[in-house]
């Protein structure tokens, strides 16, 4: 979760936002490095005496300001496209978990088993529990496996949300009428916050998202005690 005064991106917890940070750094170097390219050059025609010239063939630098964009570009295009791919792919799910947003909540419905469905709202203040957050906790978290990709369905009842969890690298619309995929795979147990992103009403702050991971053989027996009860 994000802490006071914090100003970079959230720590990466999932391989997804992993990759999502080695992006963030690499293309951040590409465009400090333009930027001091482009003030050292200011810099000189400013300090230089040489206000014009007459020259008349400049092909050699019409081929560098033409080549060098195109080739920073393919640097910054190769790996954007690698992570977009990672972003899409849903391979070989050990699980499916339907999203549904509501004015002004969220509902977890787990599609391989018909009887596990619940409703997830926020946490009043005055009923907030030692340790638990404000306008974070909720009354019921989302309980995902670790080591395991878990495919999520994200959908709308009502008006347009969308599900967000900044450190899993997750962030998708929640549209009416319409079925967004995308996939979730957690590398260690832990919680992880985070909150509707699309402006849906009121109470749109007011709906904030828990994801909680647990190890796979807790997470069998947690499956057992909710599908009977």
């Amino acid at each position: 979760m994000a802490n006071p005064m914090h100003l970079g991106l959230q720590d990466a917890m999932s391989p997804l936002m992993e990759e999502l940070l080695y992006f963030h750094d690499h293309t951040l170097m590409v465009i400090f490095l333009i930027s001091m390219l482009v003030l050292y050059t200011i810099s000189v025609l400013l300090m230089s005496k040489l206000y014009h010239t007459n020259a008349t063939d400049v092909q050699e630098v019409e081929m560098i300001w033409t080549i060098l964009p195109a080739i920073i570009l393919i640097t910054i295009a190769l790996p954007s496209l690698r992570t977009l791919y990672l972003m899409d792919e849903t391979s070989n799910p050990c699980l499916t978990i339907k999203v549904i947003g509501h004015q002004w909540y969220w509902t977890y419905e787990y599609t391989d088993f018909s009887q596990l469905e619940f409703d997830s709202y926020m946490v009043p203040a005055q009923d907030l529990m030692p340790g638990h957050f404000r306008l974070l906790e909720v009354d019921h978290r989302m309980i995902a496996p670790t080591s395991a990709t878990t495919r999520t369905l994200i959908t709308a009842e009502d008006v347009l949300h969308s599900w967000a969890v900044p450190s899993l690298g997750i962030k998708m619309d929640a549209v009416p009428g319409r079925l967004n995929q995308t996939s979730i795979t957690l590398a260690s147990p832990g919680i992880f916050y985070g909150q509707c992103s699309e402006i849906c009403g009121a109470n749109h702050s007011f709906m904030p998202v828990v994801v909680e991971a647990i190890p796979m053989q807790h997470f069998q027996k947690w499956l057992e005690m909710s599908v009977s009860s």
